[in-house]
């Protein structure tokens, strides 16, 4: 009897020991997508970060607009590249990044750039990612959009 409890014991140690396993993996997996997401935005691959969501996003940015509007792949590569056109240096660089569960990465950077005219920008920024089977579902990004003398 001693032997089928303990046996029982380990069986349950060892099985909620494979779903940590796995839960710490799916973190990573997200984690490491949300590194090459940086990486393209710093190249400014736009096409190749617009690749890393789902055809259809839902993203929650004041300069789309209010409340949660979707973005095809198209429009989230058309969007960067416009912004790059006015800040040919643009830059975001990771402070921190937290991971949230299994679907949630959230980040915490910088971005900065320079416009034609030598005005530079510098921009904290938090943003939370919804990531399903691989793909960023969700963006919701977060800024103080006042601008000074308001």
């Amino acid at each position: 009897m001693k032997k089928i409890i303990l046996f029982g014991i380990a069986f349950l140690v060892i099985s909620c020991n494979n779903q940590n396993q796995s839960k710490i993996m799916e973190t990573t997996k997200n984690e490491k997508l949300i590194k090459q997401y940086f990486e393209y935005f710093n190249k400014h691959d736009w096409k190749k970060m617009s690749e890393m969501y789902t055809e259809t996003a839902d993203f929650k940015d004041t300069s789309l607009g209010p409340g949660i509007i979707k973005q095809t792949r198209k429009q989230i590569e058309d969007k960067y590249a416009e912004l790059n056109n006015i800040f040919p240096d643009l830059h975001d660089k990771v402070i921190q990044v937290y991971p949230s569960g299994q679907k949630h990465i959230i980040v915490e950077f910088v971005s900065t750039g320079t416009a034609p005219d030598n005005s530079k920008f510098e921009l904290p920024i938090c943003t939370i990612f919804t990531i399903e089977n691989g793909l960023i579902t969700k963006d919701f990004t977060y800024f103080d959009n006042f601008e000074e003398g308001e």
